[in-house]
């Protein structure tokens, strides 16, 4: 009853703590009350794609200052302009999607309805990736901001960052609607802080002629020296087309919203586009004209280009600090999109087999627990990997958005032509637009960007594919094996059972029992490291009077399993048609922490007999308890194996 009672409490500490991080379980009925209004979707599934403003300009401004010179800085505008249009193209060719998918059309979707298996695994290990990336990207860039406003956090980078994937990683686990109340509050505080910014500085800029800020002189020692040429434009226009990541969230989230599910998808859609457009264009035309560079290229100390912004407009005032903490809050909640849609992209994967069932149960909360877990530590490897710099990943993550957005759209152009629905050329129009912008966008992409890290994730997607088939080969393996058969005779199987023991005691006396309950067919097997103890393990058998024979196997190496899985070896070579049954006895402590205390020996052999073919392990656990006398053990303790 102690045991028990104690057992009892651990469960209801655990359960109480569980409760306050996660929250009340909900019942499958509560699923559709966890949908998302337009307003909170926005926050949830948007915060991605708006975030990426703090980081694509500056991402353009680094790469034609460092690959070139001052001077073509300028060259900004005309290669913001063109991933705005690209951002268009992008966003009305999702509205299609959304519209011939109200179920969910994300990319893996898509491509398995229209092209098939190879172009859908692809999309999906390019979106698998792209999710992590994402995660990480998205903190390491909010670590950023915190850096610019208080720089002596620096050098705490990556502790930073991981504390703050595991504070959304557990507010995911929280189930989807209370996390977009949780997010909602912050994205929206952005938007206004940049809107606000935008405006002012649009102001101030107009009342002075539009005049153009030179560039801080640091920047001219600091500069590159190479000429402007094709290829550095297009890996400039590459980097800034990181503010296209998250933009196919939303028809991946189809089904989060509330009905009518798709209308609202498409409407949140646009909001999220038109919103972007004028966010990246806004602060990439007042970087240009305020003169803003990438400090941390030009100078010692660090400032991120919508810092510099911020503080030309608003000085060091209280503005300046809520700028900074709206972005840090925007940047840490875009990690946001990739929890919504990496367990969810997961899910489709196990469901069709190519990824562990795991990934396809809820929790307590109705969230995919599995696929948030494994994004949260994923995307934990990665950010310390890359030492908590965003820098140092933009290059991974273009070319996993692009892939999927290109295969989308080709399955968009494949599904036109096929079904030939009411205005289906119009459709067909746009996403061949989509899709061939989209393509050349990767092989830019691709090529431009390959020595500075898109190669890792264009060895990373084959790999990936590889490792989906292996496990869709494997459930369809186990799947025919385990196919109905015609069911067996029960009379017509023999037991043998074999007990090992550690000593003559109460738990080996239970054993035998209970062995000696199930069948007549009972042997009980001894492994010793110790010749010594031999003949008094002999005595103590006889002394027993029991009709079970014992044998007694020396291992001179110290060796528990391999000599008693040559025993089972060689009880299967004489009963080759018996059933063979091992029974453990187990011994389990009053509280959990005495377990440690124990040798844990039923547990290695459950765990060597578990991939041993044909063979039955039962355990017989005993419970220890206060009021029980301790059992004798009349065998020596020294060298004592099983």
């Amino acid at each position: 009853e102690s045991a028990a009672a104690g057992r009892g409490q651990a469960r209801r500490a655990y359960g109480r703590v569980k409760r306050v991080v996660i929250g009340a379980p909900l019942s499958t009925a509560a699923a559709a009350h966890e949908r998302l209004t337009k307003a909170k979707a926005l926050a949830v599934l948007s915060s991605d794609a708006l975030s990426s403003v703090a980081y694509a300009t500056e991402e353009i401004l680094r790469v034609l200052l460092i690959g070139a010179a001052v001077s073509a800085l300028s060259l900004s505008l005309p290669i913001g302009a063109a991933i705005v249009a690209l951002l268009v193209i992008v966003g009305v060719s999702y509205r299609q999607t959304i519209k011939a998918y109200p179920a969910g059309g994300g990319s893996y979707i898509v491509a398995k309805d229209n092209l098939g298996e190879l172009p859908a695994l692809t999309a999906g290990a390019a979106l698998l990736v792209d999710y992590v990336l994402t995660v990480a990207v998205s903190i390491a860039a909010a670590i950023a901001a915190l850096v610019s406003a208080v720089p002596e956090l620096h050098t705490h980078r990556v502790a930073v960052g991981l504390s703050l994937i595991a504070l959304v990683t557990v507010l995911n686990l929280r189930g989807i609607r209370e996390s977009g109340t949780i997010f909602a509050v912050p994205t929206y505080l952005f938007l206004v802080g940049i809107f606000v910014m935008i405006a002012v500085g649009l102001v101030r800029n107009a009342a002075d002629g539009f005049a153009v800020q030179e560039v801080p002189t640091e920047a001219e020692t600091f500069a590159g020296s190479g000429a402007i040429t094709l290829f550095l434009v297009l890996r400039a226009f590459s980097s800034g087309c990181a503010a296209l990541t998250g933009v196919e969230a939303i028809s991946d989230g189809v089904p989060a919203f509330q009905p009518p599910e798709w209308k609202n998808a498409r409407t949140t859609l646009t909001a999220m586009i038109g919103i972007l457009a004028v966010t990246f264009a806004g602060i990439t035309f007042l970087a240009h004209q305020f003169g803003a560079v990438p400090l941390e290229a030009t100078a010692g100390n660090y400032e991120t280009v919508v810092s510099q912004i911020a503080r030309e407009i608003f000085g060091g005032g209280p503005a300046y600090y809520y700028i900074q903490f709206a972005t840090l809050a925007i940047l840490i909640l875009a990690a946001n999109t990739a929890y919504s849609d990496f367990p969810r992209l997961a899910f489709f994967l196990a469901r069709d087999r190519y990824l562990p069932r795991q990934f396809t149960f809820r929790g307590d909360r109705l969230a995919f627990t599995t696929g948030i877990i494994t994004l949260g530590v994923l995307s934990g490897l990665m950010l310390a990997g890359f030492g908590g710099e965003a820098g140092r990943m933009i290059p991974l993550y273009a070319v996993g958005v692009f892939t999927a957005f290109t295969l989308s759209q080709s399955g968009m152009i494949a599904r036109w032509r096929r079904l030939r629905e009411a205005g289906w050329q119009r459709g067909l129009a746009i996403n061949i637009a989509g899709a061939v912008t989209c393509g050349i966008v990767t092989l830019v992409v691709g090529v431009s960007r390959f020595t500075q890290g898109a190669w890792v994730v264009i060895v990373l997607i084959p790999i990936l594919i590889a490792m989906f088939r292996g496990v869709h080969r494997h459930y369809d393996t186990t799947a025919a094996e385990l196919a109905a058969q015609t069911p067996l005779d029960p009379g017509e199987i023999a037991h043998t059972l074999i007990v090992p023991v550690a000593a003559v005691n109460r738990v080996a006396r239970q054993t035998l029992a209970y062995a000696r309950s199930v069948s007549d067919n009972v042997a009980a097997v001894h492994v010793t490291d110790d010749p010594a103890e031999i003949e008094a393990m002999r005595a103590a058998w006889a002394a027993l009077g029991t009709d079970v024979p014992l044998t007694i196997i020396e291992s001179p190496y110290r060796s528990l399993v391999g000599p008693l899985l040559a025993y089972l070896d060689e009880v299967d070579r004489q009963r080759p048609d018996d059933v063979l049954t091992v029974v453990l006895p187990e011994f389990v402590a009053r509280h959990w922490w005495e377990q440690a205390l124990h040798n844990q020996t039923a547990l290695r052999l459950k765990a060597a007999l578990l991939f041993r073919p044909g063979t039955v392990v039962t355990s017989v656990p005993y419970h220890l308890e206060r009021d029980r006398p301790a059992p004798t053990d009349p065998t020596p303790t020294a060298g004592r194996r099983l």
